[in-house]
């Protein structure tokens, strides 16, 4: 089920997209726009934990080809990311978690802000932005997409979903302090209920269990024990 599930996240997240960069308004009095704006960077969580899972293998374990095309073509469409930056980065994060060592994780300071500023930084490459930048001018100039469509239907959701992957994903997680029960991950599963974990993070909030066996899919973390 790994790739027709992957695929369903991608399709939704793309034709979300396109309906409302084509078809909404920019209009703060409706409640539909904020909640496409809510929906989209839902969705582009879910396009980064498609490419977390293809990361470990998991959209298609028995075929190395599709689970890479996958996992790259999710990279790009989330942010412009590079998938072999993100692999590397990703398995020291599960040799060394909650190390100086481990890319995701800020040794130096606990503040949220610190941290958030600290992984963006890590992570933002001049790459991605010249796709980005490339990207939002084709959309823009020659696709005539309203630059406000763009900034709160594409941009803001982007970094929304970049927020919820951070927050429930990252620094609940990992932060301190590093109890007995969270060893040797380093890492604590939030308090259990499986539709708040689904609407929180796809799962991700039952933290130990991933780190316990990775090669389980975002869907079936739900299923895992300790």
């Amino acid at each position: 089920m790994g790739i027709p599930i992957a695929l369903l996240v991608m399709a939704l997240w793309l034709i979300h997209l396109v309906y409302i960069l084509t078809s909404a308004a920019v209009n703060f009095s409706s409640g539909w726009f904020y909640f496409h704006i809510a929906a989209q960077g839902y969705l582009y969580t879910g396009l980064f934990i498609t490419a977390h899972d293809a990361m470990h293998g998991a959209v298609a374990p028995k075929n190395k080809l599709a689970n890479k095309f996958i996992g790259t073509i999710s990279c790009y469409l989330f942010a412009g990311l590079s998938y072999s930056r993100l692999i590397k980065n990703h398995f020291d994060h599960h040799r060394y978690p909650g190390t100086e060592k481990d890319p995701d994780f800020n040794a130096k300071s606990q503040n949220i802000f610190m941290w958030i500023g600290a992984f963006m930084y890590r992570y933002t490459t001049v790459t991605q932005i010249i796709i980005m930048g490339a990207a939002y001018n084709v959309l823009n100039l020659l696709l005539k997409i309203p630059e406000a469509n763009l900034w709160f239907f594409w941009i803001i959701p982007a970094l929304l979903g970049t927020l919820q992957l951070f927050f429930f994903g990252t620094y609940m997680p990992h932060r301190y302090p590093h109890l007995e029960n969270m060893q040797p991950h380093n890492s604590r599963t939030l308090p259990k209920n499986h539709l708040w974990a689904m609407i929180s993070c796809y799962f991700f909030g039952y933290h130990y269990e991933h780190h316990e066996k990775p090669a389980v899919p975002w869907w079936q973390l739900y299923k895992t024990k300790r």
